[in-house]
């Protein structure tokens, strides 16, 4: 049976969820998770939850999906270990290097790839089965087709979200919210940047990154049938009574295997929508998927929203089957025996029956009290008793029986499983750094491949894949002066791209590019078979030491430290293996599906960077990305020529530049600044988040 798995942002709303009809849920506990803004969870509340869901049948997932520092390693363990003590059914991860420690810390707990780690592709789950995961959160993007494909070809299993809002930005690559205001949506701290208004060269009357709300409650059965999983409802920062509405729905709908009825739709719209719901992903169809929010108080919401929860508040709704078989003997305490369907088994003794002075204890009369389990999280399902003749009890006594049954059964099912608990994972040792950092060139456009920056000699040159393939003979300049060119592989490549992307990169390596890198796990295994060495882009979030040893492990020659970090804390890194750090540039702030060129032009005009202004009058470019999709950049250049002694300072093997709009004069200039022969500086710059650091 498939699983639906509802949000739970406050302890009410674990109780909306699972009065409701929710299989499992979802919920923070302490800052580790996605959504520090939710009310989240005490451990006393975490507790409390934790057995209030096992009683009930329903599974509880923690989520730890945000990126951690080094200091956080260990309290987030602690934080893990509770979770699993209190007999958790899963951890959702997103950071590559605390799954790695929770892995070694706490072997018998579940792991779950978040959405967060931008799973796209069946690699992408072959690599996340490789870390030890037991699911997969395939991202958003997703068409149905490519979810049933890598649902029916994955080692684990899938999670599909079904419900709820959708993010401008592939999950896990958008960093605009940490560098426009320093809180990082890979720390649970988004502003939601992407809901705000912006120009697209009109009026400042535009939201052209606000997207409606998924609805996929019409297409559960289809999903079911691919073989998923887990089918998600988005909504940890929403109110409970929003919780209980999208749960009881889908959950029916399930349960009936039918289409939601029109008053449903309108029901879900009416708890929370963005000018009505889209379903663009998943049938495929990117047109018509934006929608913002009104602020508008809506009458019939909250009268909704009332009866919704009085619904769950007046008493139990789920109830749990049970067995019942009560024995009464002479001269022995009743007896009776509850078992349910998991394999819980509870006993009970009660009163000795005393000697009848008229009609004793007849079966018929003590399962009638047995049956009265009202209030209580049971339902009855078999009720069966035996009693000796001429024996007496009186009410009072077979109902406190039947009490002390059920609670005794209660407790049979709050016990959570005993787990192992290995040793805690040690900072790894840095790699010692002997020599001045190598100076590694990013370009973005042909007519930035000149002469004059080959001249330069830079140990590394990054270039996309595409323009590596179509100006391969631009490169050459480069290769004479000793230069490494390497492939710059897309931050998505779907299942249905992939066979495009390997016949490039395979080609490439045939001319003698034999490194590429990469921002995905799943896409270091596609180049790695068409026999490229790996090295590892600023997307796959390294942000801790033990980030850092997962993907050496994962056979990567070097790895880029986060620009979400500050200096002090990439000095503090354990260097494992190579680390380079951008350190000039308009960094990226998304990456999305959405194509807003061709919004602001209203056709396609690709070729030809866009622009998006937000009202502070801040210019961000946005750039073609293969597979028609977008790349928005920050708009201002990230310069840190003036600062070399603290870049120096922090022990790196390599310093990124990274050219996105420069003319090809200004990326010469550039690099010779910091290279020390110019003292070329950019009119307005950014010192990105290496001194601010994010919340």
């Amino acid at each position: 049976m498939i699983e639906l798995l509802s949000p739970a942002g406050s302890p009410e709303a674990v109780i909306a969820a699972v009065q409701n009809g929710a299989d499992a849920i979802y919920m923070g506990l302490g800052n580790f998770n996605a959504r520090r803004g939710a009310k989240n969870f005490t451990d006393e509340e975490f507790q409390r939850a934790m057995r209030y869901c096992r009683i009930r049948g329903c599974k509880v997932y923690v989520t730890m999906n945000t990126l951690v520092n080094d200091r956080e390693i260990e309290p987030a363990l602690q934080t893990a270990r509770l979770a699993s003590e209190a007999g958790a059914d899963g951890i959702i991860i997103q950071d590559l290097g605390l799954a790695a420690a929770i892995r070694q810390y706490l072997p018998d707990i579940p792991l779950h790839a978040s959405t967060q780690m931008a799973i796209h592709n069946l690699k992408g789950v072959e690599a996340a089965a490789e870390m030890g995961m037991t699911r997969a959160v395939l991202a958003r993007e997703l068409s149905f087709e490519q979810i049933k494909f890598i649902t029916q070809n994955a080692p684990i299993e899938t999670e599909v979200f079904v419900h709820g809002a959708l993010c401008f930005c592939h999950s896990g690559q958008c960093y605009m919210s940490s560098l426009i205001g320093r809180r990082s949506g890979n720390r649970g701290m988004c502003a939601q940047p992407c809901r705000m208004q912006y120009s697209l060269g009109g009026r400042m009357d535009d939201h052209p990154m606000s997207l409606k709300d998924n609805c996929l409650v019409e297409y559960l059965q289809q999903l079911e049938d691919a073989g998923v999983a887990c089918l998600k409802i988005e909504g940890r920062m929403k109110r409970p009574e929003y919780t209980a509405i999208a749960t009881k729905i889908y959950a029916k709908a399930l349960k009936e295997r039918r289409q939601p009825s029109l008053e449903e739709m309108q029901d879900l719209e009416r708890a929370f929508s963005r000018q009505g719901f889209t379903q663009g992903y998943f049938l495929g169809d990117k047109q018509d998927m934006f929608g913002t929010r009104s602020e508008m108080p809506d009458r019939d919401a909250e009268k909704m929203f009332t009866l919704a929860r009085r619904a769950y508040s007046d008493g139990e709704i789920r109830r749990v089957p049970v067995h019942f078989y009560t024995v009464a003997e002479k001269a022995s305490p009743i007896k009776a025996i509850a078992f349910d369907n998991d394999g819980n088994k509870a006993i009970a003794t009660g009163a000795v029956p005393e000697k009848a002075r008229g009609q004793g204890l007849n079966e018929s009369y003590i399962t009638e009290q047995m049956f009265k389990t009202g209030g209580t999280p049971y339902s009855v399902v078999e009720n069966r008793a035996q009693a000796d003749p001429g024996l007496y009890l009186p009410a009072s006594a077979i109902n406190e029986l039947r009490r002390n049954l059920v609670d005794e059964l209660s407790e049979q099912r709050a016990k959570p499983p005993v787990r192992r608990v290995g040793s805690m994972p040690s900072k790894p040792k840095s790699l010692p750094v002997t020599a001045d950092p190598a100076m590694i060139f990013q370009v973005l456009t042909e007519d930035q491949l000149t002469e004059e920056l080959a001249a330069l000699k830079p140990r590394l040159l990054y270039a996309p894949m595409t323009l590596m393939q179509a100006h391969f003979d631009k490169l050459r300049p480069f290769i004479e002066n000793g230069t490494t060119p390497v492939a710059v592989l897309p931050r998505v490549i779907t299942d249905s791209e992939m066979p495009e992307v390997y016949d490039i990169v395979s080609k490439l390596f045939d001319n003698g590019i034999n490194e590429a890198l990469i921002g995905n796990l799943g896409h270091a295994m596609l180049a790695k078979q068409a026999g490229m060495h790996v090295r590892g882009d600023f997307a796959l979030n390294a942000f801790n030491s033990l980030s850092m040893e997962m993907i050496k492990n994962a056979g990567f020659l070097s790895a880029t430290a986060s620009f979400e970090l500050r200096l002090s804390q990439i000095k503090e890194l354990s260097k494992t293996l190579d680390t380079e750090l951008i350190v000039y540039g308009r960094l990226p702030l998304m990456v999305s599906d959405q194509c807003i060129i061709r919004h602001s032009a209203g056709r396609c005009a690709c070729q030809t960077p866009g622009q998006m202004s937000d009202r502070t009058g801040s210019v961000f470019p946005v750039v073609k990305e293969f597979g028609c999709r977008n790349v928005i950049y920050n708009a201002h250049k990230l310069y840190l020529a003036d600062k070399a002694n603290d870049i120096y300072e922090a022990g790196l093997w390599g310093l990124r530049m990274m050219f996105t709009t420069e003319s090809p004069r200004e990326c010469v200039e550039v690099a010779k600044g910091y290279m020390g022969l110019s003292d070329y500086k950019p009119n307005v710059l950014t010192r990105g988040l290496y001194y601010r650091g994010v919340d």
